[in-house]
Order: structure tokens, then C-alpha cells, then sequence
């Protein structure tokens, strides 16, 4: 009987996702095969940052990435909103009756801190050095096949484990990761837009297909998070995934369209 390959889906943290409807459709979708979730943080991190006096800071890089800037007490912040979002999806899973568990302990990624960054601040390269990302080095993936085997849906955090505690990492590449290392046939990146954009503030220059040979095409059309997205989607596809799929998931059964060719699909 040939065995399916999992499903990685990433449910964006950003504002606007419908958890509800990705969590129904994720329980309308759990009986054909297995799946995976992983998850973002960026709303619940911004109020929480908000009502702690700890105003989100946003760096770019010189190649145009944003990124977090996670100096200890916003590490610490950070750990607790993951925490937080982690439950609140597994509990939403459950309620729709589901198995499902937080991926907290073991954290499954590992990896290593960045401890010098390439920052434009004010228009000038800045060196940070009190940041706590993290670089993805590598995926444990034993806790998550004895999970599948079970029948339970793991919900992984994005956060890496390393030599110097825990760390931010990119949602959206530990998705790639996860994906790479389950050897996922597909990977679904539910976010609050309809995928990938042409024109970044011009919702009728949708793109609905990018082909492997296009992806640096992508890179450039990309602004803003965006441009994290479709990098997980080249490591995704470079680690050997079929489809990537960037969908919006603020509608009803988004992971349904999103494989139904709704949104981006990145393509090997």
C-alpha cells in the first residue's frame, strides 16, 4: 500500500487569518492524509509588545529582508507569544476533535544564533549584536513521526533551539524545513493576501504559478514579508517538496483552494 507523504501547512500569524475556518478545514482534510502545522506569531506578538511597553522594532537587511529585532527581553517575549499561539491553535484543533499537540518540548528545530547581523538603520549598514534569531541547521524529525504514526497533528512553533537558548526563526523557512526534512509532498503558506503580487500593493497583478526556472523572477517581485515566503518556497523546492503553495487564508476551506490551484503555487 503506498504510504502518503505529509502535508506541511504554515498558518500565518499576521492579521486578518481566519484560525477558525483553517482549523475546520483542517480537520476536513486530516482523514486523507497527514499533516503538519506550523505557525506564525506576529499579531499576538505586536499586542503583547504593546501592552508591555516593548514596541515591535522592525530592521531590513541589505538584501531587503525584514526581520524582528530580538534583543533578550524581546527573546523572552517572544518565547511566551509562541507558547501562547500554540495553545490557542492546538485548542482550536481539539475542538473540532481533533489529536493534536504543541511541538514545545522537544523543540524540534535546531540551529544556531546569528551573532552578527547586517542591518540598514537610518540608511546606513549597521553590525547588531545582541540579536537572538536564529539560523535552521537542522529538523528532529523523530518526535514528529511518532506523532503521524499516532494519528496526532503536531503544531510546531517557530522557534529554534540552539547553544544559546531559544530562538526567533522565520516561520515560514521552519515550515520550509519541516517540510524538506518529512519530505512533504506539498507545503501551504496561509496568509492574510492572496499570494504573490507583481505589483506588491496591486492585488490584480496576482501571480498564479511560478516555475522553478522563475523563482529569482519572484525574489523580485516580493516586498516586505512576502520576500521571506518566497525564499521558504526556493528551500522548499530546492529540498526536493513538489509544490509550494502562498494562499489566502482568510477565507472559507483555504487549504482546500490553496491545493485546489487557488494562490501562488511555486512549482519544481
Amino acid at each position: 500500500m503506498q504510504t502518503l507523504t505529509p502535508l506541511v501547512i504554515k498558518l500565518g500569524g499576521g492579521e486578518g487569518l481566519n484560525l477558525e475556518c483553517c482549523c475546520a478545514d483542517i480537520a476536513a482534510l486530516q482523514t486523507s492524509r497527514p499533516l503538519v502545522i506550523v505557525h506564525g506569531v506576529s499579531a499576538i506578538m505586536a499586542q503583547l509588545s504593546a501592552e508591555r511597553g516593548m514596541p515591535v522594532q522592525m530592521f531590513t537587511s541589505p538584501s531587503g529582508h525584514n526581520f524582528r529585532y530580538t534583543n533578550p527581553q524581546v527573546r523572552d517575549l517572544y518565547v511566551e507569544v509562541c507558547h501562547r499561539a500554540n495553545q490557542q491553535i492546538v485548542s482550536l484543533l481539539r475542538a473540532h476533535g481533533l489529536q493534536a499537540i504543541g511541538q514545545l518540548s522537544p523543540i524540534v528545530i535546531h540551529g544556531q544564533r546569528k551573532s552578527a547581523i547586517r542591518a540598514l538603520v537610518n540608511g546606513r549598514v549597521c553590525i547588531v549584536r545582541d540579536d537572538y534569531s536564529g539560523s535552521i541547521e537542522e529538523v528532529n524529525v523523530a518526535p514528529l513521526n511518532h506523532h503521524l504514526a499516532a494519528g496526532v497533528i503536531p503544531v510546531v512553533p517557530p522557534l529554534t533551539d540552539s547553544a544559546d537558548g531559544l530562538l526567533n526563526v522565520d516561520g515560514d523557512r521552519v515550515g520550509a524545513a519541516v517540510a524538506a526534512a518529512l519530505r512533504a509532498g506539498e507545503y501551504v503558506i496561509l496568509s492574510n493576501v492572496r499570494g504573490l503580487y507583481r505589483n506588491f500593493d496591486d492585488s490584480t497583478t496576482h501571480i498564479p504559478t511560478v516555475t522553478a526556472h522563475h523563482i529569482e523572477d519572484a525574489m523580485h517581485w516580493a516586498q516586505g514579508r512576502m520576500k521571506r515566503k518566497v525564499l521558504a518556497a526556493r528551500e522548499a523546492l530546492s529540498a526536493g517538496v513538489s509544490r509550494v503553495i502562498i494562499a489566502d487564508g482568510r477565507c472559507e476551506q483555504p487549504i482546500t483552494r490553496a491545493l485546489q490551484g487557488e494562490g501562488t503555487e511555486f512549482l519544481a
